[in-house]
């Protein structure tokens, strides 16, 4: 396998997972932290990662870069990358990764033209790679979508989708209004449920007759605060695509309120690897009704 040099922008769950799986798969995987705090440098040495000093050296090295983030982070990080190519004269492949609507996605790759650089559009579905997990898949489009086969078989998987820029954040969007809005759905039921003092006989129905949806919220919602923040702007992506085919984006809309709530809360400063993971729904669901801004104005 020849050794290619990737860079990820930034380490976080997501980039971080994935750089540590091609590093473990041999690759050089580098990324820039300058301005990012002394965790966010800790996190990426710690998994592999070899740090350049500025973006100008890291797209003089990189052959690709792949952008994965808090979406509405996406659109400046590409145009900062795309002004540093028209700078430095390097012009890696550029994959956006992130939780971006189709039209966002064309607006980002639209940001490359006349840097030299290939754009790919690709979406992420799945928790950040690991040996002992399903791969994560990666949907790509666009006519540079085979430059991501470097990432397939190492604890992840490409997919192509077609040749078309927005093709595989479809994809992307799609899925997750379904997984992150089932959630949300389920947080604000049981909010609702606790606020007007059913939520013990709500449960016992919903355990009694729906076990599989009951199980499922028992192991989902008291994590959900830890990702709350970073979904805001995906429920926004979201709702952007729906209006976009001519579908009500108010579902979204309100999964998005839902989210911000549980960042609201006390849980909401916590991260995948500070979460309390013997909190239960009925904690989560407390600490939102605390958090209600109407409930707080009244107390």
């Amino acid at each position: 396998m020849a050794q290619r040099t990737i860079a990820i922008l930034s380490p976080g769950d997501m980039g971080g997972g994935v750089g540590a799986a091609l590093a473990r798969h041999g690759h050089d995987v580098i990324t820039c932290v300058a301005g990012r705090s002394q965790e966010t440098r800790a996190r990426a040495e710690r998994l592999g990662f070899r740090l350049a000093p500025d973006p100008d050296s890291l797209l003089a090295e990189a052959e690709l870069v792949l952008s994965i983030l808090p979406p509405e982070a996406a659109t400046g990080l590409a145009r900062d990358v795309a002004a540093a190519m028209r700078r430095s004269g390097s012009a890696p492949a550029y994959a956006d990764c992130n939780a971006v609507s189709p039209e966002t996605a064309r607006t980002i790759g639209a940001l490359f033209e006349g840097t030299g650089a290939p754009f790919i559009d690709a979406g992420i579905i799945g928790f950040a790679p690991r040996p002992d997990a399903p791969p994560t898949r990666f949907y790509v489009s666009g006519e540079a979508a085979g430059l991501m086969d470097v990432l397939d078989g190492k604890d992840m998987s490409v997919r192509r989708v077609g040749p078309e820029i927005g093709r595989a954040s479809a994809v992307k969007m799609c899925y997750a209004s379904i997984t992150k809005g089932t959630n949300a759905l389920h947080t604000a039921a049981m909010t609702v449920a606790d606020a007007l003092g059913v939520g013990e006989t709500v449960r016992a129905e919903i355990g009694e007759s729906l076990p599989a949806i009951m199980k499922h919220m028992r192991g989902a919602i008291p994590r959900l605060p830890a990702d709350a923040g970073r979904w805001v702007g995906e429920m926004d992506e979201i709702a952007s695509t729906y209006a976009s085919a001519g579908v009500t984006p108010r579902f979204h809309q309100g999964a998005g309120e839902t989210f911000r709530l549980l960042d609201s809360t006390p849980y909401g400063r916590e991260t995948r690897e500070t979460m309390d993971t013997a909190r239960t729904l009925e904690d989560t669901i407390a600490a939102c009704l605390r958090s209600l801004p109407m409930r707080g104005a009244a107390e």
